[in-house]
């Protein structure tokens, strides 16, 4: 279901799930300004039509150990269907990738990876990633630091354009 057909209400929904996951219903409900099971129903309908994927604690990975947080740019030899599918099969499977996105470009995919040191991530690249079926170049680089990593999308732009084309 495209976004132009949820309302206003769903969208405040979303925007404040998105927000806050944690809140109750009740709370939920008084601030998108409509009773509680309304708004239960309308979050289970959101839930079954896939706009709500889930429920996702925010979790500090340099406080858990994970200092290294890397980008790696993959290029393969092949790019038909079933060796992207392929690949990515492989990128689902290895823990130390947290993200993994095909690209239009230069690289085939750029993947997010995070370790506890760079030992751990030099196994993981010189052990699996550049030695995995299909894998022509590989391109890292290590962050430093992050400015902004911001789950989800802008509400407030989804709803400058819903009200542009109304």
């Amino acid at each position: 279901m495209a976004a132009h057909r949820l309302d206003d209400i769903d969208r405040k929904i979303l925007a404040e799930l998105q927000a806050d996951g944690r809140m109750t219903n009740v709370e939920l409900a008084r601030r998108v300004g409509i009773s509680a099971p309304p708004c239960l129903r309308r979050v289970r309908t959101l839930e079954e039509q896939g706009f709500i994927r889930g429920y996702h604690a925010e979790v500090d990975a340099r406080a858990l150990g994970f200092e290294v947080q890397v980008f790696a740019h993959v290029g393969l030899q092949s790019q038909a269907e079933a060796d992207l599918r392929a690949f990515e099969d492989r990128c689902r499977a290895w823990p130390l990738v947290r993200a993994c996105h095909m690209l239009n470009g230069e690289v085939d995919f750029i993947l997010k990876c995070v370790a506890p040191d760079l030992s751990t991530f030099q196994s993981f690249l010189t052990g699996e990633l550049l030695t995995a079926p299909n894998v022509s170049s590989v391109k890292t680089s290590l962050v430093i630091r992050g400015a902004k990593d911001e789950p989800g999308v802008p509400f407030d732009v989804l709803e400058e354009r819903l009200r542009r084309s109304a």
